[in-house]
């Protein structure tokens, strides 16, 4: 029982330090954004999303560049899509 309890401790301590941290690993960034290592490895090397490499070989990702980064290219609902057409229209199209 008392080793239960322990675990269950360590693993909030655990889940509390990732929620609060600024700057995550390449593993806790793959976690954070729900991808896999090898995705996350192609965006970086693509340069594709934001991060840091201080000593030239271990990346590092801002968890608020992140968040920045995933709020990036909103698909427009099919309603907002729509009132677009219809102002676009109403306006006599192109000119």
């Amino acid at each position: 029982m008392t080793e239960d309890l322990k675990q269950v401790a360590d693993l909030i301590t655990a889940n509390t330090i990732f929620c609060t941290k600024e700057v995550l690993t390449s593993d806790e960034t793959a976690r954070y954004l729900g991808i896999s290592k090898s995705y996350l490895y192609k965006l970086t090397m693509g340069q594709k999303i934001p991060h840091y490499k201080p000593m030239g070989k271990m990346c590092y990702f801002n968890r608020q560049e992140l968040e920045t980064w995933l709020q990036n290219n909103r698909v427009a609902t099919a309603d907002e899509l729509s009132q677009k057409a219809q102002c676009y229209c109403m306006k006599g199209g192109a000119k």
